[in-house]
Parts: C-alpha cells; structure tokens; sequence
C-alpha cells in the first residue's frame, strides 16, 4: 500500500502494489474489499472512501529488516526478527556449491536467481541428459532445488534438501527456506508437479501460534503456512496450492465445528502476477478473491473475526521481480467490531498482539495490541 519510509534502503522508493493494480484499472471491481476500508487507505487518484464503511480499517508497517515471507509472516505472528536472512542476488558463493556438490555426488546447473518456471526451461534438458539437479535462487532467502522426477526421485530429492538444511546453509548461510522444486514432462513443456517441499527455519521465539496452541484453541494452517512456521504448534494442516482451492479450504473449515485460529496465503498474487509483472492478472485475480470474499463474509458466525492483510509488497509494475518494502493493508471485520480508523501501525506484529489479547492467550509478543479499538 505503499513505499515505506526506509524503502529506499532496499531500492523501493515509490513503490504501491495495490495502489498502482487498481490505478491501471479504474473500473475495478472490488466492492467487498471497498465496504471493509480498503478504499479509505487507498492513496490513489480518483478512489475515494466515500461508501459505508463495515470493518476496521488501516495499515502496518514493518520492523524486521527485511521484506521476504518468512520475516513478514512471523512479525504478523508477533516475533519480530532482528537480522536479515541472507539473499544472492548473485548466486551462491563457491564454498557453498562445492561442498554441496561433494555432498550430493552430482554438479549442479543454474545457481542463479532465476523464476522456477522459467528456469526449467532454460536448463531442464541439460538437466535430463546429466543428471544434474539445478540450483537457483530469487528474491527471498532461498535455496531452491529443481529435478525431474524421472531423473531424481522425491525422496532423493528431499534428502538432499535436508542435507543441505541441516549440514550447509547454516550461519551466515542460514537461509530462510530451503525448496525442493520437482518438475516433469519434456523440452518445451516442461512443468512443475505437487511435490514441493519447503525445509524452513522453525521461529526463533515465540508466536502467536504458540500462544494459541497453549490457551486450547487448534491451530489450522492453510497451504504454505505450515512451511513457513516449521509447523509449529500447527495442529490442523489443509493442503491448498492456488487462490481458488486456498478459498475452498477456508470454506471447508468454516462449516464445520471450528474454534481457534485459521491462517491462509493466497498465493498467486505473489507467485503469479507480482514476480511476473502481470499487474492486469493481479487486478482480475482481485476481482475473483473479491466474489469470494462475499460468500466468505456470510459464512462468518457472531463470533468470528476476519482479518485481511499482507505480508510484505510484490508490485507488479516496478523494476524487476522483487518483493517491495511497504505497508500492508490491516482489514478487520466481525458481528462484533466496530467499524474505525485504525491508523497506521508500527508494526506487523501489532496484529499478533491483538489477535493474543482477543482469544485470552498468556505470555508476552512483540508489538502493542488495538483490541480495545475493536469494540468500543
């Protein structure tokens, strides 16, 4: 929503994922968002908040250093993380790639930050006729790992993975995630399988998942929430790859019998149109979030709080493929809330706070609570 005030640190000055999506598209069709604040946080020409308005509205900023998934995830979680993970935008040093190499028996391809589909195009058939797994990179702190299925079986491949997780990438090294990005078909149509597996750092401290787990509530991680927390005091895992099967997980959750915490990306904004510099995908993929959200709402009980937010920006019209450095919208709505103006909050980690405060959770997370705002 926007650049932050050190995003000239991490090249983002003038940055707006959202504000420069819906400024291409001035006859965006969002009016689910727009009823719950989103067009009075809005800076864009021509958008204005002028509707009723039925939830809590404002926006965050973020502390960690950084703006990759991990970091942003967490601080939402109420830990902020002190030290950036360490990205190369150059590849992996030497020291790396050898000892890797020695590890595995194999050379590598690649070792670049590349887009995963476009990487195994580019190397995928040498890949087939060497054997050799490719490594890349992108703007997160990774390590990603491609192999065709036929060439490296998953289980190899998720060996080496771990190999890598728990022998190599390790002190200034340390990276966020390490990915294992199997693939099949032929040169030319090369495609990626559902076996992914991330092999992520576990939080340094505590989060609110913790705290939730400890007050009794279940914890139900949607997709790649449980990768991004280790799984962590998750105690309920719906696997869920796009924006539609993410949505029908939470729908599935909501008729059943459910009390606790219910976490979801939706993925494709991200993955899809903010790395591939799609900004008009990005604006239809908001209208279709927008319809569901619609049902979504009417699911909702008296009881349920919905809150829609972000991790960090990917705008789909700057320089490059990166993520941005920016505020995140903080959308809150319930039976029970009061529609207000929250402000800008210092920190993500303000909603982890919150969300402790609310469910009656103990123990202490970074970040100041606004519960009190929520039900004047």
């Amino acid at each position: 929503m926007g650049a932050l005030p050190d995003a000239d640190r991490f090249g983002d000055q003038g940055s707006n994922t959202l504000g420069h999506v819906i400024s291409r598209k001035k006859d965006i069709h969002i009016p689910n968002l727009f009823s719950l604040g989103l067009d009075r946080v809005l800076s864009i020409d021509g958008i204005e908040g002028k509707g009723k308005t039925c939830g809590a509205f404002g926006k965050m900023a973020e502390v960690s250093p950084g703006k990759d998934t991990i970091t942003g995830h967490w601080e939402l979680a109420g830990l902020i993380v002190p030290k950036k993970f360490p990205v190369y935008p150059q590849g992996f040093p030497p020291e790396i790639i050898t000892a890797f190499e020695k590890m595995i028996g194999r050379k590598v391809l690649g070792n670049i930050p590349f887009s995963g589909t476009e990487i195994i195009k580019k190397w995928g058939e040498k890949h087939l006729k060497t054997g050799s797994p490719i490594v890349y990179t992108s703007a997160d702190s990774v390590f990603q790992l491609a192999a065709h299925e036929e060439i490296v079986p998953l289980k190899t491949l998720y060996e080496w993975c771990l190999l890598a997780r728990q022998n190599l990438l390790k002190g200034e090294h340390m990276v966020a995630r390490v990915i294992a990005r199997p693939f099949k078909g032929e040169p030319g149509n090369f495609f990626r399988t559902g076996g992914r597996k991330d092999f992520s750092l576990p939080p340094p401290g505590v989060t609110l998942l913790d705290l939730v787990k400890e007050a009794g509530y279940e914890v139900c991680a949607v997709g790649k929430i449980k990768d991004i927390f280790a799984g962590k005091s998750v105690t309920c895992y719906l696997p869920a790859t796009g924006n539609n099967s993410i949505m029908e997980a939470i729908f599935c959750s909501l008729s059943k019998d459910f009390e606790g915490l219910l976490w979801a990306n939706f993925v494709d904004f991200d993955m899809l149109y903010g790395h591939r510099n799609d900004a008009d995908g990005f604006a239809e993929a908001l209208e279709e979030f927008d319809v569901s959200l619609g049902k979504l709402l009417e699911l909702l009980q008296k009881d349920d709080m919905l809150v829609i937010t972000a991790d960090h920006g990917c705008d789909p019209t700057f320089k490059g493929t990166d993520h941005t450095r920016e505020y995140v919208p903080l959308l809150i709505y319930g039976e029970k809330i009061t529609p207000i103006d929250l402000g800008t909050r210092e920190s993500f980690a303000d909603l982890g706070a919150t969300i402790a405060e609310i469910m009656g959770c103990k123990g202490v997370l970074h970040g100041q609570s606004f519960a009190g705002k929520l039900f004047l």
